[in-house]
This record gives C-alpha cells, structure tokens and sequence, in this order.
C-alpha cells in the first residue's frame, strides 16, 4: 500500500530529526576527524621524504665508489704508459705516451673534485634527513594526542551513536528511494543539514525566506510535497506562535501547527 503525503512528510521528518542528532554527536567531535587525516597525509609526506633522501644518499655513495674505482683504473694506466715510456724509440712516440699521461692525471683531478662534491651532497642530505626526521618525531607526537583525545570522545558518544545508526537505517527504509536520493542530496547541499523544515514565523525554517500565505495553507493540507522555492528544502509543515491575553492580562504564547 502506498503512503500518503502526509506519512511520507512524517518518516522524512523523523529521519531528519534522527540525522540531526548524529550530527550533533559529530559536531562534538569537532575538527577532530579531519585533523587526524591531514596529520597522518602529513607524516606520510614526510616519510616519504626521507625514504627519498636515503635513496639519494645510496646513488651519491654509489657514484663515489665508481669514481674511486675510475682513479684506480687511472693510477693503473699511468704506470703502464710510464713503462711504456722508458721503452720509446723517438720523441714522438715519447710525447705520446706523455699526452696520454697528463690526460689521465687530469681525468684523476675531475674524479677528485666529483668525490668531493659528493661528500658534501652527503653532508647537507644527512642534515636534511635529521631535520626532517626531528619533524616527523613532532607531528607523530601531535598524532598520537588526537586520536587519543578523539577516541575518548568516541566512546563517550560510542553507543549513541550506534543506537541512533540503527534507526537512521530503518527510518530510511520506511522511505522510497527516489525521495530519499533527494533527501540525501539536499542534505548534502545544507550547510545546517537541514533538508526537511518547517515554516516558523512565515518562513522557511532553513534559509529563512518568506513563504507565501497560499502556499503554507498547501503545506498544511499535506496533499502533496511542497519544496521551498528558494533552497529546495522539503517543508514538513507550518508552525504558528500565536498570541494570547491571560485573565491577569499577560502575554502569552502557544504553537499551531
């Protein structure tokens, strides 16, 4: 059997009567949540830097053994072409050798000041290592506090929470689903969550816009869903605060709905 408007405006009010209480359960948590995450992207960042640095440091200590090796093979040849050398049989075979000599000599002098260079790429990578090691200690410190400080609150709020999870659920399948899609988006849109409201004081109980007398006397016939033209949120109903004189002559005030 299908629902009535009227029974389909009573489920949407009562989810959104039981979405505003895990709201609240949330807000108590406050920025907690996100802080946890953009400290844990944080330390990955971090971590992911350092494992960067170390293997920085690998292929500079990599480079330096080969060049230790290329000055070996440079020494080695040296004394072959200062053998060679001794052996010549004219000038121009001498000067040869000695061209090929010299050329060695500096090819050494080039693999010095690369292994240099290096030890000194080393040195400012182990500080930047160390620094950002010091940071990480720091953000896992303040890590560890607010998840401690968030699950405290949690568990404070554990069973709540649960107990209001569960009749969310079946609040929700009381509900078709195309309206609860639109319920969900409107949802989503609200800065206040609010996707079902009244009309209170003429206006719609979300963003506070006036609602025509024509249309609130549709919205208490309750024969079909009416939307507030200005933010889209479904109007549940209309609440009057009327006044009233006492026998003593006070003011007094009592709802309508």
């Amino acid at each position: 059997m299908e629902s009535t408007v009227a029974q389909k405006l009573e489920s949407l009010s009562n989810l959104q009567e039981i979405d505003s209480n895990l709201d609240e359960i949330k807000k108590i948590r406050g920025a907690l949540p996100e802080e946890v995450m953009d400290l844990e992207d944080e330390i990955a960042g971090y971590e992911t830097r350092v494992q960067k640095f170390n293997q920085d440091l690998e292929e500079l200590e990599g480079s330096i053994s080969d060049n230790k090796t290329a000055i070996k093979d440079a020494e080695k040849l040296i004394k072959k072409y200062g053998e060679q050398q001794m052996n010549v049989r004219n000038n121009r075979e001498y000067d040869a050798i000695t061209k090929e000599i010299e050329l060695q000599q500096l090819e050494i002098q080039i693999l010095e000041k690369r292994i240099k260079e290096a030890y000194v790429k080393i040195d400012t990578k182990k500080e930047e290592i160390q620094g950002t090691k010091d940071v990480l200690s720091e953000r896992s410190k303040d890590l560890e506090s607010k998840k401690k400080e968030l699950d405290v609150i949690v568990k404070e709020s554990e069973d709540d929470e649960k107990a209001l999870s569960k009749k969310r659920e079946a609040a929700a399948a009381k509900i078709e689903e195309r309206l609860l899609k639109s319920y969900d988006k409107t949802r989503a849109n609200a800065v206040n969550g609010l996707a079902v409201v009244p009309v209170r004081r003429g206006a719609c109980g979300g963003c506070f816009n006036i609602v025509p007398p024509q249309r609130q006397a549709d919205i208490r016939e309750k024969k079909k869903l009416i939307v507030c033209e200005h933010c889209g949120r479904i109007l549940a109903g209309v609440d009057d605060e009327i006044e009233e004189e006492d026998t003593k002559g006070k003011t007094t005030k009592r709802t309508r709905k």
